[in-house]
């Protein structure tokens, strides 16, 4: 749900060897080049933090969540499945961005652009998001990877970039989980993952201030 923007989704590369204690946040917010060849396949979610109201929440209830990058048909169009589990209840979306120099991008109904950060580890994919919904900018660092779990020194990196962000403290998964299976049933597409975003994106100050507060609620007495 969030995940969708949280969708919303996406993906990356890895690879540095410098140590975590020589780089500046310059350094470690500073976006990546990657290929849409590098972005395909599927990506296990490890952790995240956002400022968007009401993902904290989520973020707390999701128990796994997985992307698969597929190409199309279409120049600079990749098309994107993401399946997760909020609450025992597994969903799952289906469309497709625009990837171009690097950036994943959409335009509408929301606009949400996602560029990639560098990783120490080489089969994982850590992203910048940022969604606009009209006065409102709202910003989203995610780890992705191959695999179920990664190192501390993964996480360490991660955490560090959040902070350099100036983010809250991420949300990091519990690998001790059970993945959902391919859906089967009928995926809605990006306006169906509109529909579902509206409270979190929406311009009313009280919607905002009850799920902020719903979010430090969590934080405080969930983990």
């Amino acid at each position: 749900m969030y995940f969708a923007i949280v969708a919303l989704l996406c993906l990356f590369r890895v690879g540095c060897s410098a140590s975590l204690t020589s780089s500046s946040c310059e350094d470690l917010l500073k976006p990546i080049e990657i290929s849409s060849t590098e972005i395909l396949g599927k990506w296990l979610y490890i952790g995240s933090s956002s400022d968007l109201p009401g993902s904290r929440s989520i973020g707390h209830l999701l128990t796994s969540l997985w992307l698969d990058v597929t190409p199309t048909t279409q120049e600079n169009t990749l098309n994107l499945m993401q399946t997760q589990r909020v609450y025992g209840d597994c969903s799952s979306y289906n469309f497709s961005m625009t990837f171009e120099n690097s950036t994943m991008l959409i335009e509408e109904p929301f606009y949400m652009k996602e560029v990639y950060l560098r990783s120490d580890c080489p089969d994982c994919l850590a992203i910048h998001e940022e969604v606009i919904s009209g006065k409102d900018t709202f910003t989203s660092v995610m780890l992705f990877s191959k695999r179920k779990s990664v190192s501390p020194a993964v996480v360490e990196m991660f955490q560090k970039q959040v902070e350099c962000f100036k983010m809250p403290p991420p949300i990091m998964i519990d690998t001790n989980y059970e993945i959902c299976p391919e859906p089967t049933s009928p995926m809605q597409g990006l306006d169906g993952l509109n529909s579902l975003l509206v409270p979190y994106l929406s311009e009313a100050k009280m919607a905002h201030l009850g799920l902020r507060l719903l979010d430090r609620l969590f934080d405080m007495f969930v983990n």
